[in-house]
């Protein structure tokens, strides 16, 4: 696709969410739709494999604020996606006076000089509209176009995601031709540079007051021609297929955290560089253990005497079992931490967070008479013995 047609596809349009939507609804919108026309739940539904690639890049785009930015500033611009200098002829009023543009006014100036800030390869609307506009096509070779990022997602279990696995991801994206391995050309032939933009993938036209450059017909603004094209691409070097992906989660990783894959998204044109991937994270949770950053919580349950008297409990880890001192006297619903048997920490600083139990008494329901009978002479013990719970408590 060339950057004029990139410029004139309405992405809010394809994934059903207006022009002011958050970014939320944007994800949302995407994930239904993406759910709705995966070519996995549509096998042999050619539209609705268009419609998941279309939909698959307008998300690309709008789920980037950056990229976001860059394509609603252009698109207001353009006046609604309209190319060329004519975008400008309600707005643009050369050698009017006051606060018109004189007679020499080029629109290059907008995207600044070459090599000054928002050239091209500099970031900004120059970048983004690949050297459009410049002056005379000053600008130099055009690059090839990277591919879009892509994103997914992957469910792990709570110790999976404290351990760090490695899962299989099978998606469905554009990727470099395995024919061609991305040039486009039939192999054993390669492409040659377009004569008329000499490579640069842009020409210089003039129209009136204004100078403005503009991708070259003969090439479609890549640079290069080629003459004998891959019959397996048809010569962009892309393929649309399954493939299956090993991505290594690391130990540490929390729920909803993003994992970067770089260069693993939808293939360049040509055999320009791919985007990258990016995986959400999704953790279930766990029925014993909670976590508190990379601190491990569980509850372990005791019964009275063994708070009173004190024991020693074995509790599950991460990689096994430790036991757990309980001090005599401890009182119902204090936290026992046992150091560096938590959730592994990430970066150079390795080691790992501690375990931190919460010891909670269980009372039975249901005593036996001689368990009953023994109760009570405790009782009349421990009240002999001048213990109070409430003493010094304020709502005694």
């Amino acid at each position: 696709m060339s950057q004029r047609e990139w410029i004139e596809k309405d992405f809010y349009k394809e994934l059903g969410v207006s022009s002011g939507a958050s970014q939320d609804e944007i994800k949302k919108a995407y994930r239904k739709l993406a759910r709705d026309l995966h070519p996995d739940s549509n096998p042999g539904d050619t539209k609705a494999e268009e419609r998941f690639k279309a939909v698959s890049e307008a998300n690309a785009v709008l789920s980037d604020p950056a990229k976001r930015k860059e394509y609603d500033d252009t698109r207001r611009l353009f006046a609604g996606g309209g190319g060329g200098a004519r975008a400008y002829g309600g707005g643009f009023n050369p050698g009017a006076g006051g606060g018109g543009f004189s007679q020499d006014f080029n629109i290059g100036d907008i995207f600044g000089q070459a090599g000054g800030a928002g050239a091209a390869g500099d970031g900004g609307l120059g970048d983004l509209l690949g050297g459009l506009f410049n002056r005379g096509g000053a600008r130099g070779s055009s690059r090839p176009r990277r591919g879009a990022d892509v994103e997914t997602e992957t469910t792990l279990g709570f110790r999976e995601a404290a351990q760090g696995v490695t899962v299989p991801l099978r998606m469905t994206s554009p990727s470099p031709c395995t024919t061609c391995h991305g040039s486009g050309a039939k192999p054993g032939t390669s492409p040659r540079v377009c004569p008329y933009c000499n490579g640069s993938g842009v020409v210089s036209r003039n129209q009136g007051a204004f100078g403005f450059s503009e991708p070259c017909d003969d090439c479609r603004g890549t640079g290069s021609i080629i003459d004998d094209p891959c019959s397996d691409c048809s010569g962009t070097g892309i393929q649309n297929r399954t493939r299956t992906i090993t991505v290594r989660i690391p130990p540490g990783v929390s729920d909803g955290q993003k994992i970067r894959l770089a260069g693993q998204g939808e293939a360049g044109l040509r055999g320009a560089p791919s985007g990258d991937l990016y995986v959400t994270v999704h953790v279930s949770q766990d029925k014993v253990f909670g976590r508190q950053g990379d601190d491990l919580t569980l509850v372990l349950p005791v019964s009275y005497s063994e708070l009173v008297l004190g024991t020693t409990v074995s509790v599950p880890t991460l990689d096994g079992r430790v036991g757990v001192k309980v001090p005599p006297g401890t009182a119902d619903g204090r936290i026992l931490r046992v150091r560096g048997r938590g959730v592994p920490k990430r970066g150079a600083a390795g080691g790992a967070g501690d375990l931190l139990v919460t010891v909670k008494v269980a009372v039975p329901q249901n005593l036996d008479s001689d368990a009953t009978d023994a109760l009570k002479r405790y009782q009349e013990a421990e009240r002999s013995g001048g213990f109070d719970p409430r003493a010094g408590w304020a709502g005694a």
